[in-house]
């Protein structure tokens, strides 16, 4: 079993990771990493620990961040599909499978 990460969710989290380091500092976007990983592995565990979305996805949020890791189970282990500001685009990453 897997986390596995779509294209477009390493790009979110690629960019919320620079834009952390560059507004903030590498340590704040080193925690801000780590807490993705944190959620990661949780999820890994517990598949079923997120809030139900539509289309079988589920969504976590981070916690000190403004974000939410939104993945679904597959056969492998957990798909992360978005890593979504949730102050921004309400419905960014929504055609993402």
């Amino acid at each position: 079993m897997t986390v596995a990460l779509h294209p477009g969710a390493q790009r979110d989290l690629d960019e919320a990771a620079a834009f952390y380091a560059r507004e903030g500092s590498p340590a704040v976007a080193a925690r801000f990493l780590t807490e993705f990983e944190r959620i990661a592995k949780l999820v890994h565990a517990n598949p079923g620990a997120g809030t139900p979305r539509t289309h079988g996805r589920r969504a976590f949020l981070t916690t000190g961040f403004p974000y939410s890791i939104i993945y679904k189970q597959v056969l492998t282990g957990v798909y992360v599909l978005v890593v979504k500001h949730d102050r921004r685009r309400p419905g960014y990453g929504g055609g993402r499978r």
